[in-house]
């Protein structure tokens, strides 16, 4: 029947999940298996299934003797005792026949299955299966005993000794008891964990939460057919020294047989082991009401197995773990009715991001209280969540990144502004505006500095103001309060709404733009003399001779370059002729030739040693190094412990070692200069900027037309970057801040304005390091899995630290000034590199190179021919090159604008490409998504003479070919039983 809108928000009903099953049963048709786990794994249960360790013994004779040995374990992955029975094997995937499966099955169907027993000791447990077996007359009685003495045998795990008899015992035959107790006596049976067990470090492997399941498979004489049993415990129990680790124990499956068959019951176990690590498979064995529930499960499994020829791979070799593990989610949103509203939904493309999160346009301010409020609930965890090792490591290479950054662009900007705004500016606006962002923003994890496109405006400005005699720090405060008004409009009108139509296409150009803008700069930068005219073979006519100056005019002799060297007196309270006419000119250095007034002469006084090598040697060195010791994360080397700290403090140490190669060489390579005091760059200025006195009046007016580009330039590259940071894959969870972002950088404006200070706005490429040094992986792993991306420690601490530490970088000169350059350059095309990494667009690009049958299985090559995807990849790389070519000339200033028309290319791309080959290659456009809207709406009006229908009902009208519109002069129904549609 028709679902009514409240019934929809709460969730179908019985009767509508069977119209659900139905309609979904005639557009992809299941197994009965499927069908029968469909309403298993429907039922609402909040609490999630446990993680299962698995662990098969199998029983070993040693004369009369008898005991469990620990053969195998899994925790996701397969894990064997080797044959030497010293060591484990490295855990690979589970490879079994497909006959053990069928055998199993069979054990399933044939043997016994408790569910939801009642047992709180071993010796219980076992009384319970024997007493089962007997009632199904499945054993005869007189085998009840040494089934139990079997059963209740010792159990040897791989960390302990293998059993020994002493002398006196090796005459002895240790016949079946004659009574039961007396069995039990026999064995460690204990209900608290053994010390072995507690102090068994695999319990780090392990999670929390963690159930174990235990296979017991043996050969036994006294028994003429298989002896199964399957026992889902009520409630999980420990059972002593059942189980190698310290985990309470809900399922146990036994197999004992007659001899002459262990290979095959060994086959057997590791069958139903492997099973009951599967997603699925665990799920049914929670959820299982009865035999033929978990026969279901294994015919489910039976579905998805996939056979490898015998004469094609040889089994002997051990399949390692897939670097990522494919999720159980797809198979069990299959069976699951809850979700089965969701199998028709948009093709596997890009996902929908933030856009729930999005206030409708047309709200005043709504945007800036939405973010508000999303970000109030998380105050405490944006600090407390910072308290972490990892935060030390963060904010040491992201400062080490902003301080090189601060020091570069104020050189340059000084240059361009004749030192009004120059190194000191630059540091003290870094330290001002970060900090406030990042205590007050949306997006702390966003890293604020200044931006190219800024120093060319800057830079025009100032030219402009010179050539036409206006005020430059007046002007430059009046477009910053235009340009900071102008971005409060922006953020009251919710205009940061134009994010949703910032798609991978436009997010991979710019942030690949930027990218190479850090790997060009830092190679460029990398630019030393170097010496072409030393001659080795003329060595000895190489020379360089102090000359004293003339006693009556001192400096007369000097060169020019030294006519502005103090006298020798100012160095000294001794001076006086005489001393000066003592002094041995022949005998002393360079510097100090130049110190007291004298001239050098020679055609080596100006040598200056070929830095170019160990420049570029501490350059390479920072980047590989670091490279290497983030990729040693994940290397076979040291405990995982020293291998976590050693990725995460990669970059420091790196820059620690090259920084103490460069010492120990002692040579003079480019260091760090940071300024010592605290004043304004240029002397006739101070550090408040009047805005009126010095402009003429309508100045302040029409300030407000390069305010306007200013504006656009600020909002784009600010909202660009957020998107790129609050990109799905980074999996943030405290929600986005887009327009409250923006009202601070514009807030920011306004004050580094009035403080003469550098403008800022979000830095692509730093925000980019910033998130991947935050990244979280998941403690406990399975053996062989690799650690889980969990998402990103967010938190305001690391962003705060970092703009405190660059604005008390001028006390920290003394330490700082050890730094080569080189190093700092390196660590800059490290960060360029990095943020390339997951790039789409770079991928696509390195298919070019690739032959068909050597490319990467990549999701959107299986959808979309090759010819689409590099027509789609060109025309990137075209943008891109426009990109790069304007950003190189004067008009980078209207960069901005640039990034807008790669949102219009973009548009322009749904009259070449399908929208299958985006969804694919790129995000869809939601303009598909109002138009859907629009026709909801006037369905809506038109209600009264049209009855909307429900996905059930459209699809099977669509199945029986019944028309979709019905005659409107024939009025339908309110609500058609489903018999009318059959």
């Amino acid at each position: 029947r028709e679902l009514t809108q409240d019934q929809s928000k709460l969730g179908p009903s019985g009767e509508e999940r069977h119209t659900y099953s139905l309609v979904f049963e005639l557009h992809f048709p299941v197994s009965p298996a499927a069908e029968r786990l469909r309403y298993i794994l429907g039922e609402d249960d909040d609490l999630p299934t446990p993680t299962l360790f698995t662990e098969m013994d199998t029983l070993q004779h040693d004369g009369d003797d008898m005991e469990w040995k620990e053969s195998a374990r899994w925790v996701k992955f397969e894990e064997k005792v080797e044959e030497g029975g010293e060591r484990w094997s490295k855990p690979h995937v589970s490879t079994l026949t497909l006959h053990s499966l069928f055998e199993l099955r069979t054990c399933i169907q044939t043997g016994s299955v408790l569910l939801d027993l009642e047992g709180y000791s071993l010796p219980e447990i076992v009384d319970d299966i024997v007493d089962r077996q007997v009632a199904d007359g499945l054993i005869g009685p007189e085998l009840r005993e040494k089934v139990s003495f079997v059963l209740l045998r010792k159990h040897r795990h791989q960390h302990k000794k293998p059993m020994h008899r002493s002398l006196a015992d090796m005459g002895k035959s240790n016949n079946c008891p004659a009574n039961h107790a007396q069995s039990r006596s026999m064995n460690d049976i204990s209900d608290t964990p053994s010390t072995d067990q507690l102090k068994n470090k695999f319990m780090k492997k392990i999670p929390r939460d963690a159930e174990a399941s235990n296979v017991l498979i043996g050969e036994v004489d006294f028994l003429d057919k298989p002896f199964v049993a399957f026992v889902r415990l009520a409630q999980a129990t420990t059972l002593g020294g059942l189980t190698e680790v310290p985990v309470p124990t809900r399922f146990l499956f036994v197999l004992l047989g007659p001899h002459g068959k262990g290979k095959s019951y060994n086959e057997i176990g590791r069958a139903i082991a492997t099973l009951m690590v599967d997603d699925l498979f665990s799920d049914v064995a929670y959820k299982a009401r009865d035999r033929d529930d978990l026969i279901a499960g294994i015919d489910e499994f039976l579905d998805e197995v996939i056979v490898l020829p015998p004469g094609e791979w040889d089994p002997k070799i051990r399949i390692e773990p897939p670097k990522k593990v494919p999720s159980a989610d797809m198979r069990k949103s299959v069976l699951n009715l809850n979700e089965l509203g969701q199998v028709n939904g948009a093709v596997g493309g890009a996902g929908g991001g933030e856009d729930e999160e999005m206030p409708a346009p047309h709200e005043f301010c709504g945007g800036l209280w939405l973010d508000i409020k999303r970000k109030v609930p998380w105050i405490l965890s944006d600090f407390s969540q910072g308290f972490h090792i990892q935060s030390i490591s963060a904010v040491l290479f992201i400062y080490l990144g902003c301080i090189t950054n601060a020091i570069t662009f104020g050189g340059l900007l000084g240059d361009a502004t004749d030192n009004y705004q120059g190194v000191m500016e630059s540091f003290l606006g870094t330290a001002l505006a970060g900090t406030v962002f990042c205590l007050l923003g949306g997006q702390p994890l966003i890293i604020l500095s200044s931006t190219g496109p800024i120093l060319i405006f800057e830079k025009l400005l100032y030219e402009f103001c010179k050539s036409n005699t206006i005020d430059y720090m007046e002007l430059r405060l009046w477009i910053g309060l235009h340009s900071c008004l102008q971005c409060l409009i922006l953020v009251a009108t919710d205009a940061s709404y134009i994010i949703k139509y910032i798609t991978r296409f436009t997010e991979e150009g710019f942030s690949s733009l930027i990218s190479f803008i850090f790997i060009s700069d830092a190679i460029k930068k990398m630019y030393y003399p170097i010496n072409r005219g030393f001659k080795p073979d003329y060595v000895t006519s190489y020379k360089c001779e102090c000359i004293a100056p003339d006693q009556g005019e001192p400096f007369s002799s000097s060169p020019s370059s030294f006519s502005s060297t103090p006298s020798p007196s100012s160095f000294s309270p001794f001076y006086s002729p005489s001393s000066f006419n003592c002094l041995d000119w022949s005998q002393l250095s360079k510097k100090e030739c130049v110190k007291y007034g004298g001239a050098l002469l020679g055609n080596t006084c100006k040598y200056v040693p070929d830095l170019a090598l160990m420049s570029f040697i501490l350059f390479f060195g920072t980047y590989s190094m670091t490279v290497s010791l983030k990729k040693f994360k994940t290397s076979r080397y040291f405990p995982t412990m020293c291998r976590s700290l050693i990725g995460e403090f990669s970059i420091i140490i790196s820059i620690l070692v090259f920084c103490g190669i460069d010492y120990l060489l002692g040579l003079e390579t480019p260091k760090l200069h940071v300024p010592t005091e605290i004043k304004p760059t240029r002397p006739d200025r101070g550090w408040l900027v009047m805005p009126f006195g010095k402009n003429p009046w309508w100045v302040y007016v029409a300030s407000a037309v390069p305010a306007l580009l200013v504006t656009i330039l600020i909002f784009m590259d600010q909202q660009i970057s957020a998107v790129i940071v609050n990109r799905k894959e980074n999996k943030l969870k405290k929600g986005c801040g887009y327009h409250l972002d923006l009202f601070w950088v514009g807030i920011l404006m306004a004050v580094c304005s009035f403080l003469g200070l550098p403008w800022y706005v979000a830095a692509t490429v730093i925000s980019i390091a910033h998130i991947d040094s935050l990244k979280m992986e998941s403690e406990s792993s399975a053996p062989g899995e690799q650690p889980q991306f969990l998402g990103v420690r967010e938190q305001r601490l690391t962003g705060i630290l970092v703009f405190v530490l660059n604005g008390v970088s001028i006390f920290l000169a003394p330490v700082l000034q050890y730094i080569p350059m080189p190093v700092l350059y390196g660590v800059f095309l490290y960060m360029g590199v990095a943020s390339l990494a997951g790039i789409q667009f770079w991928e696509r690009i390195k298919l070019y190179l690739m032959p068909a049958k050597h490319q990467p299985d990549f999701s959107f090559l299986r959808h979309v021919p090759l010819r689409r995807v590099h027509l789609f990849t060109l025309v990137q790389i075209i943008c891109l090159a426009v990109l790069w070519i304007l950003k190189s000339t004067v008009a980078a200033i209207i960069f901005p604008v640039m990034i807008l028309g790669l949102m219009v290319v973009r548009k322009m791309m749904d009259l070449i490409f399908s929208q299958h080959d985006l969804a694919w290659l790129d995000d869809i456009l939601p303009e598909k998504d109002k138009k859907k809207e629009k026709g909801g709406k006037k369905k809506k009006d038109n209600k009264k003479t049209k009855t909307p229908l429900s996905p059930p009902v459209k699809i099977l009208m669509d199945t029986i070919d019944l028309p979709k519109d019905p005659d409107p002069s024939v009025t339908p129904p309110t609500q058609p039983p489903v018999s009318d549609w059959e």
